[in-house]
């Protein structure tokens, strides 16, 4: 599985979303930012980012993903955060 395969999934079944895909063909990191998170909880926005690639993780394409998603203030922080530590 590559990185770009898994992007263009998460892509197209979350339209308007930044996606951002890290891995090793195994074991992949998943940063979705977008409006769409705005008003839900964590697990829920992890539902719709794995809903987009569900049939991968079934078939045993897609071992293991961490999802990370957040509304475009969030990143926002997030990134500042990251570039201050």
């Amino acid at each position: 599985m590559k990185t770009e395969d898994i992007e263009q999934r998460i892509r197209a079944g979350l339209p308007g979303c930044q996606v951002t895909v890290t891995g090793d063909g195994s074991h992949f990191e998943v940063t979705v930012v977008g409006e769409e998170f705005a008003d839900l909880p964590s697990v829920k926005r992890q539902q719709r980012v794995y809903a987009t690639v569900n049939d991968l993780i079934t078939s045993g394409a897609l071992h293991a993903l961490t999802i990370k998603a957040y509304t475009p203030a969030e990143w926002a922080t997030a990134s500042k955060l990251r570039i201050s530590s």
